[in-house]
């Protein structure tokens, strides 16, 4: 890419999306996109991807085609577009028939900058038809991870994608998404028909998110712990099921919370209105399952919390990475038990699945447990199973803010499996703490367990310490939980090496009452930005302003002026028009249409 490109490239994101610099790795994309190559962009959610194929579509000749797969993400993104300058529009199940045709037409008549689709829609013949009738600047395709194996149950249509490599020869073609481990990098790329495409990998580091995973023992008590402060603050919590989603929501509301539950088994219409809803407002918590999710573009989510455990690392990450997409401080906070590794692990073994599949899934969620359990540094963990690195010590993460306290736990080990082996290895771990704790319950004595040499033998560790072993043993893969056979705790061939003291076991020490306010529980640390002195009053003016500008074009807030837009505003006060222009994400476009307003709210604040 010559200098003259270079400066028109800079030229452009400046006086159309109003920003000086690229962010950490857009340039280099942005640069190999306008030369003709195909690649694959890895950047943490909010890294900025979306530039990375906007301003090319700006910069080559003709229409730079948008492959999403939610249309609310998809009208946010018109929209913003729009309020920029740019001839964006969406191809959607939204529009009625006149609306359709006049994209259309616009499209073949090359009156559009960009146009956002959906896999079933570029997909049609009538689509493709029109498109080969349009010279196209370049073809993005977002959440490109729902191509992978292991990820199109979401969108199947996604591994039919390859097809646009036959139809458009020597378009360039940009694969985006926020979560790809090397493996899944590399099948990205050769179901999407790219076996040149190179792979951009920006890191998968979210240094504002402060991560804390705990024991479920009080679920609704400890949420309401971890909300007390981000009360006023929009976030999301994550559980299992349909019914919990709905429980929780009726629980946070009776708590005094703007929450709103979203799942599958919602109607439609009522599920876009929470979505919409959340998205303009300002403090709401949404209560959801997974349905919720992908396509969540509001960058002030101040927390994700998980009652339960996801499915994998990889959901983890994704989850959690819609907090802090503005880069300031954001909290994701889970906690689980033992039985959602049981519940997840019949998900599995009960799915249509074939067994190379199972194994898999297995294996993905064995080591999301192992990653819950291990006391060192959470982000250390994070980034290296997905190719990165980091040194430790992040000091934004429960296993650094406060080290978990360790124990030699293989006499107690010892203990828990010979209880498991001597009962037959047919109870659950509830009833085998029993025995080891010498309660003669019911159940002990219909089974005679009261007779059995381990029972009693466990006085050493209190109940909730020998259900954290058990935990801890199934995570560790040192014994085995049959969701068929009622929980019951079976041995394997580890078991074996610690009963015959081939190895050693440590564990984590349980507390056994909670401190009132622990450190990581507190607010995630600040992070230094970059305007530090920002009039509190005149921001506050802004966000009301911007606030009936948002409610008045049916839109989120995010859309008309992000925060940090905001902060900028209210720190340097700009008092002309070429002022305004030195205002990060301010372009000429939103500087003619919303800065007489601004530059009269400032005026007047400053003339008080």
């Amino acid at each position: 890419m010559d200098s003259a490109s270079t400066d028109s490239a800079l030229t452009t994101l400046k006086t159309v999306f109003g920003f000086d610099t690229y962010r950490p790795g857009q340039r280099e994309v942005i640069e190999h996109v306008l030369a003709g190559g195909d690649g694959l962009v890895i950047m943490p959610t909010g890294g900025g991807k979306s530039m990375c194929f906007q301003l090319p579509s700006l910069l080559r000749e003709g229409l730079g085609v948008v492959v999403s797969p939610l249309i609310a993400l998809m009208e946010d993104q018109v929209f913003s577009l729009k309020e920029n300058g740019v001839r964006a529009a969406v191809l959607n199940s939204t529009l009625n028939g006149a609306e359709a045709f006049a994209v259309e037409t616009a499209t073949r008549q090359g009156e559009l900058d960009l146009l956002y689709l959906s896999p079933e829609r570029i997909l049609q013949p009538r689509t493709l038809d029109m498109l080969r009738q349009t010279k196209l600047a370049l073809i993005a395709i977002d959440e490109a991870h729902c191509v992978s194996q292991w990820g199109h149950d979401f969108r199947p249509e996604y591994l039919q994608l390859a097809q646009l490599a036959e139809a458009f020869p020597g378009v360039p073609r940009l694969a985006l998404t926020a979560t790809a481990d090397p493996d899944t990098r590399r099948e990205i790329l050769l179901r999407l028909a790219m076996p040149d495409g190179r792979a951009f990998v920006g890191g998968f580091d979210r240094p504002n998110i402060r991560y804390t995973i705990t024991e479920r023992t009080a679920p609704r008590q400890q949420l309401l712990r971890f909300l007390a402060s981000h009360r006023g603050e929009s976030g999301i919590v994550y559980c299992l099921t349909r019914n919990d989603v709905e429980e929780y929501a009726a629980f946070l509301a009776s708590n005094g919370y703007d929450a709103y539950p979203y799942h599958a088994g919602m109607d439609t219409r009522r599920r876009t209105s929470t979505q919409r809803y959340f998205q303009q407002r300002d403090g709401a918590v949404i209560v959801a399952t997974i349905a919720f999710g992908m396509g969540v573009d509001k960058p002030d989510v101040r927390f994700v919390a998980h009652m339960n455990l996801p499915k994998s690392i990889e959901a983890y990450y994704q989850e959690t990475g819609r907090a802090g997409r503005d880069g300031e401080p954001a909290d994701a906070w889970m906690s689980y038990s033992l039985q959602d590794v049981i519940l997840l692990r019949r998900f599995i073994d009960d799915g249509a699945a074939d067994e190379t599949r199972k194994r898999f899934e297995h294996e993905r969620l064995n080591t999301l447990v192992g990653f819950c359990e291990s006391p060192h540094c959470r982000r250390e963990m994070l980034l290296r199973y997905f190719g990165d690195s980091h040194e430790g010590g992040c000091d934004n993460c429960d296993n650094c803010i406060r080290p978990p306290d360790m124990f030699d736990a293989t006499v107690p080990a010892q203990k828990a499996l010979s209880c498991a082996y001597r009962s037959e290895q047919r109870f659950g771990v509830m009833h085998l703490v029993d025995v080891l704790r010498g309660k003669t319950t019911e159940k002990v004595r219909r089974f005679g367990h009261e007779n059995l040499s381990t029972f009693g033998i466990g006085g050493e560790l209190s109940e909730k310490q020998w259900k954290s072993l058990f935990r801890q043993l199934v995570a560790g893969g040192y014994c085995d939980v049959d969701p068929r056979q009622y929980n019951a705790v079976k041995l394997n061939a580890r078991s074996y090496d610690i009963l015959k003291g081939r190895c050693k076991l440590q564990a984590r020490k349980t507390v056994l009452s909670p401190a009132k306010k622990s450190q990581a529980e507190k607010p995630a640390r600040k992070q230094p930005v970059e305007f530090d002195r920002v009039d509190a009053e005149l921001a506050d003016t802004l966000k009301e302003w911007r606030f009936e500008k948002a409610t008045q074009a049916n839109r989120p807030a995010f859309t008309i002026f992000s925060n940090r837009t905001l902060r900028a505003l209210a720190t340097l006060k700009p008092l002309s028009h070429e002022e305004l222009l030195d205002v990060p994400g301010i372009g000429q476009t939103k500087a003619e249409h919303y800065g007489p307003e601004i530059l009269d709210i400032i005026a007047k604040h400053e003339g008080k």
